[in-house]
This record gives structure tokens, sequence and C-alpha cells, in this order.
């Protein structure tokens, strides 16, 4: 019995990531990423420590869009502080960090179910 689900050609499957890049619905991107369900765009960020309110302007731009916001920190899990986190929730948008293997999975999973998500994502 086959149980691959089906996902419209338009929506941003994520294929393979490592090596310090991704596969996503058939294109190849070096380097970091913010994926929507339409539309994947590079991002700078190669550090969650680093990130800030204005790596995640474009997930703003898109709040009427989605609901959950994956973060994937790189090879490890990192944190995301309190204050940031409060602040993303406050423009409507819940995040949630995990490494990102982890969130590369859970989106694909996510898209699946057509749920209201996005993924920034670190490159490992």
């Amino acid at each position: 019995m086959d149980i691959t689900p089906v996902i419209a050609e338009s929506r941003q499957l994520i294929e393979a990531y490592g090596n310090g890049g991704f596969r996503i619905a058939g294109a190849d991107y070096t380097g970091s990423v913010l994926i929507f369900p339409g539309e994947t765009l590079a991002w700078p960020l190669t550090d969650v420590t680093a990130l800030t309110l204005e790596h995640l302007a474009p997930a703003f731009e898109r709040a009427a869009e989605i609901e959950l916001l994956l973060i994937g920190t790189g090879k490890t899990h990192g944190f995301i502080s309190p204050r940031l986190k409060e602040e993303v929730r406050r423009r409507g948008i819940v995040i949630d960090s995990m490494d990102t293997g982890a969130a590369c999975r859970t989106f694909n999973v996510l898209l699946a179910e057509e749920r209201r998500v996005a993924a920034a994502l670190i490159a490992q």
C-alpha cells in the first residue's frame, strides 16, 4: 500500500538537505533558506544566535498566510530567546525551533497536512 502523501506541484516540498544546502521542489539552493508553501527565498542567516526580527521580515509580510514558522537551527538544536518568540507571536506567528533536519521533516509533514506552515532553515 502506497502511503505517499499527494502534494500539489506548486508546493515547496523539501527533497534533500545537507552539504550546505537544500533541494526543494526540484531546485537546488546553496545556503540558508526561508520556505513558504509556494515560494523559497535565500536567507542570509548562518547562526541562530544572530537571529533578529529583521531576519524574519519576509514571514511577517506573509503572516496572514502562515500560522507556524519552524526555525531550523543547523546541525544541533539552538534556542530562540523567549523575548524574540513573544515578539513574533505578537505579530501573529508561532515559532518553534529544532535542528535543521528535524525542521525539514516536520515542514514536509505539516505541508502534506495542508497546514499554514513556513520554515526558516540554517544550512548545515
